[in-house]
């Protein structure tokens, strides 16, 4: 079974073994390659010491990305492709932080190189001499969409705990179910993610939300997203007990994040759309009501993702998806200005995304309708938009300083009169015309008005 190289990483290869050196390209980009993908990186192992790597490449720009781990990186020639790791075959010490080995030791062996790294399908070298090196039986693993740790699995996520999170996000993007002793060892070493940076926990969970795969992940290991988001322990098993809704709380949220679409600030907001909802659950006449959850849960999502460190645009755009997600949005053109001219365009597309993945996991009863009135909104709004109707105050036609000139000479009121003056073109009872705008504020200042 060959692999098609890219040219430079062939030159690469065969420049370490003219020099009496073994080399494979390994990892991720042999998995990708079987998997008919493109490999983004080529990463490259290799029997020689990290010295005699810059021995070798004394031609090429070298960066030193950690001599000590045995790895330094090539700049290729061909600007098309990124910069190449290379690194030594080693041999992994205790990992005291369960991230990083505290200390590694340099082998001649490809079987220690490969019999370190996490995953069966991550496990494989490639060399167009030897073909394929594949000891763990990571073929069969793909083949099988199976997710299997190499070697005992214990002992894999001891060493590194961020390889719970990886696994996750593997199952989800590419399909694979988790081996059965795999999964028991994650779930078993699931508090040890608490030792991870939280920017190493976010990077796994974004790339996890998107993956066609994500729902069962979700369902079958709650209990380690609940390791890194506790404030969803209360959603789960937590009964509506309302005609809108057939499912219990955390059921209903896995459920909008499978109907989602494949976008990021929409996955997260259908994970903590509704995580306020036990903390304000009553009941009226046996039914089931959740009053300000919107704002609750607003709440919570902002402490969320403000320990997880997202950036401030994700944390303002999810947070205000979240405070908006059941807001009823009349197909109405007045109605629909009004929600423009609070969140803008880009943003009342994005809260129609969520609404309809809300709608969806919603019960039969009640989600036609709710998907009836939001296929209507993308058309109003592109209507708005093409003819260029007003709904802020930088397309009125009218400004501060023509105020002034007016005679409305107070700062304050200036802003009080514009957005007054909007309200009414919105409201479609004048045209957004600069003369009749200037007519309406001399009949509500007739005594400043005069010449």
């Amino acid at each position: 079974m060959n692999i098609e190289l890219p040219n430079e990483i062939e030159e690469i290869l065969d420049t370490l073994e003219s020099a009496g050196y073994e080399a494979y390209v390994v990892g991720g980009c042999v998995r990708d390659s079987l998997m008919d993908k493109i490999p983004k990186d080529w990463d490259i192992c290799t029997s020689a010491l990290p010295e005699q790597t810059r021995v070798v490449f004394s031609g090429y720009v070298i960066i030193d990305l950690g001599l000590a781990f045995g790895t330094v990186a090539l700049l290729p020639h061909q600007a098309s492709i990124e910069p190449v790791e290379i690194t030594t075959f080693r041999i992994d010490g205790v990992y005291s932080d369960n991230r990083r080995p505290d200390m590694v030791l340099f082998s001649e062996s490809l079987e220690d190189d490969l019999s370190r790294r996490d995953f069966t399908m991550n496990a494989m070298a490639y060399n167009p001499q030897t073909g394929i090196i594949d000891l763990f039986g990571g073929i069969d693993d793909i083949t099988n969409k199976l997710l299997k740790c190499v070697g005992d699995p214990e002992k894999r996520f001891q060493e590194d705990a961020l390889r719970i999170m990886r696994a996750m996000r593997f199952a989800s993007v590419l399909g694979f179910n988790i081996d059965k002793e795999t999964s028991r060892a994650m779930q078993e070493n699931c508090n040890l993610l608490q030792n991870i940076a939280k920017e190493r926990i976010r990077s796994e969970l974004n790339k996890m939300l998107l993956g066609q795969g994500i729902s069962s992940l979700l369902i079958d290991y709650k209990y380690i997203i609940a390791e890194i988001i506790p404030e969803i322990i209360p959603m789960f098993g937590f009964e509506q007990n309302n005609p809108h809704h057939s499912f219990d709380v955390y059921t209903h949220t896995v459920l909008s994040v499978d109907h989602a679409i494949s976008d990021l600030m929409i996955r997260l907001t259908m994970l903590l759309h509704d995580i306020g909802k036990p903390m304000c659950y009553t009941e009226a006449d046996d039914i089931g009501h959740f009053y300000e959850h919107s704002r609750i849960s607003t709440d919570l999502t902002k402490e969320i993702l403000l320990r997880l460190k997202y950036d401030s645009n994700t944390i303002k755009t999810v947070s205000e998806l979240v405070l908006y997600h059941d807001v009823e949005i009349e197909p109405r053109n007045k109605h629909i200005k009004r929600w423009l001219n609070r969140i803008g365009e880009e943003r009342l597309f994005q809260l129609i995304e969520v609404q309809r993945a809300d709608a969806m996991a919603q019960s039969e009863s009640s989600r036609d309708e709710k998907l009836d009135k939001l296929n209507k909104l993308p058309d109003i709004i592109k209507g708005i938009i093409e003819q260029q109707q007003c709904f802020s105050l930088k397309d009125l036609a009218i400004n501060g300083h023509d105020l002034l000139a007016l005679g409305v000479s107070d700062g304050k009121e200036i802003g009080i009169v514009l957005n007054q003056l909007l309200e009414i073109v919105i409201d479609e009872k004048v045209e957004n015309n600069k003369e009749e705008l200037a007519n309406v504020v001399i009949s509500m200042y007739p005594w400043t008005c005069q010449d």
